[in-house]
């Protein structure tokens, strides 16, 4: 079975898209091809860095990219929106987009305040991408093989005979 193509994308490519990347990989990577862009890309902040590792994910082999990197050149499955200016921005006519989809996130990027501050707001977004990512994964299913199908749990992957 193929892998089907899911790009998360949000204005900058900073936080909340390379978290939604790095969880569907880590929860149905070898279901899903997880890509993440931006339609102003800023580069990748180092609290998203941070969070990310303290939950045991490395994300350094992740880069901020540019919505140019995809537009009308990959077939996607889903691509979906994490940020409202993003879904307001991305192009409504993309040929090669099956299913598009919004899922609305804070920016954790825009919170003034202490660092310790900060660090909350980016551990809230990314346990809320997190559980969005988890239940997501757990709707779908997908033929493994004529006699079996994976079904996905919210805390496991089970297959069924």
């Amino acid at each position: 079975m193929s892998k089907q193509n899911v790009l998360f994308l949000c204005m900058g490519n900073s936080a909340r898209s390379q978290m939604a990347e790095a969880f569907l990989r880590k929860y149905a990577g070898d279901i899903f091809e997880a890509h993440s862009a931006g339609v102003q890309p800023t580069g990748v902040n180092p609290l998203t860095f941070h969070v990310m590792n303290e939950v045991g994910i490395n994300i350094s082999n992740q880069s901020s990219k540019s919505l140019e990197v995809y537009f009308g050149k990959t077939f996607f499955h889903y691509v979906i929106t994490v940020c409202e200016d993003a879904d307001k921005n991305c192009p409504t006519a993309w040929l090669g987009v099956h299913t598009r989809m919004h899922w609305s996130f804070e920016d954790p990027a825009k919170i003034v305040g202490t660092e310790g501050e900060r660090l909350a707001k980016f551990r809230e977004v990314r346990n809320l991408i997190e559980n969005k990512i988890r239940g997501w994964v757990a709707r779908q299913t997908f033929p493994h093989s004529d006699h079996e199908k994976r079904v996905f749990s919210e805390n496991s992957f089970i297959r069924q005979r």
